[in-house]
């Protein structure tokens, strides 16, 4: 097997669920307005972190809800809410999670998108194309509803409907990002970066944290915020296969354990992958727990691909490779732009 050939134990982004979360908090997602918020705020669809709830605890708006709840609606039509996505892209899913919401939960939902680029006002967005993700179709209480998505055109914005009103804890767009070009400008560029396209596409072991942790934006804000897995008790060592946003030449890595005090690896290096060639992007080096390594490469070949190994195991909190693409690589991603 080759170095950066996917392990068949491995699921890899196949799966429209490891995708990353176009809408998340995290990448810059905002839920922007609602027709409706009565007994629960509307910006409780994108929080991060898991639902929680306790019951028989009551506020001046009724039982207190970790996500959205609109009124019982008296007339027709329905209610909605319009986020943001904090990373623009195609959407491949559609999660939404009614955690909770027994006997008040929305019988039916839709979902919609509209591309606005730019920076629109909220009149603009209200008075966009919409087009379908996901038509009116079933939703059941308390439950995790997943709904695939067969849409190649890029989107910004999307719109969460209620068939007639009820409550949602959570949404999540599970989609790839496609990023405008326009804003990299020919400069150098974090080529491993979730924002500018790039992709996890695999790793040995995720067992405590979603490896696509380790290319979101900003610096990490506590242990669980990045890449860490289980103690490896066999032989060999673990590893992260990242899909570059395009075809460049990286100069400076960072490996940043921020965090990661005695969970750390003990050290990383950093394979490249051109097409069929392989080489070596960073020796096998050694690393310090809770420290932002960064390294300048000498290197001067072109890659599509990486793959980080950790020795033996452990955690990284963010990966950076700063380089910059081909040319023929940036045409490409114009293109895609354009036609998305």
């Amino acid at each position: 097997m080759s170095p950066l050939e996917p392990r068949p134990d491995v699921q890899g982004p196949d799966d429209w669920r490891h995708l990353p979360d176009l809408a998340a908090r995290a990448l810059g997602g905002s839920v922007l307005a609602a027709n409706d918020e009565s007994f629960a705020e509307k910006e409780s669809l994108i929080r991060p972190y898991p639902v929680v709830h306790q019951a028989h605890t009551f506020g001046h708006k009724g039982q207190l809800y970790d996500g959205w709840e609109t009124r019982r609606r008296r007339d027709t039509g329905h209610d909605w809410a319009i986020i943001r996505l904090g990373v623009p892209g195609t959407v491949s899913g559609i999660v939404v999670d009614t955690a909770y919401f027994t006997g008040n939960y929305p019988p039916r939902i839709s979902v919609d998108a509209c591309r606005l680029d730019g920076h629109p006002a909220l009149h603009e967005i209200l008075e966009a194309d919409w087009r379908p993700l996901v038509p009116v179709s079933d939703a059941k209480g308390d439950s995790v509803n997943e709904y695939a998505v067969r849409d190649p055109y890029r989107c910004t914005h999307v719109r969460l409907n209620m068939h007639p009103d009820g409550g949602i804890a959570r949404l999540r767009v599970h989609g790839t990002p496609v990023p405008d070009p326009a804003g990299f400008a020919d400069l150098p560029l974090d080529l491993a970066a979730l924002t500018n396209g790039a992709t996890v596409t695999g790793a040995s072991n995720a067992f405590y944290s979603n490896p696509v942790g380790a290319i979101m934006p900003g610096l990490p804000a506590s242990q669980a915020d990045g890449w860490e897995t289980a103690r490896r008790r066999e032989p060999g060592n673990e590893w992260l296969d990242v899909r570059l946003a395009g075809r460049g030449t990286v100069r400076v890595a960072e490996l940043d354990t921020t965090h990661l005090k005695h969970n750390a690896p003990g050290w990383a290096a950093i394979e490249a992958r051109d097409g069929d060639t392989a080489f070596t992007l960073l020796p096998r080096t050694k690393l310090q727990p809770d420290t932002p390594h960064r390294f300048v490469l000498d290197n001067d070949r072109p890659a599509t691909s990486v793959r980080l190994h950790l020795f033996p195991d452990g955690g990284m909190a963010r990966l950076r490779l700063y380089g910059r693409l081909t040319d023929d690589a940036l045409a490409e991603m114009r293109r895609r732009f354009d036609a998305a």
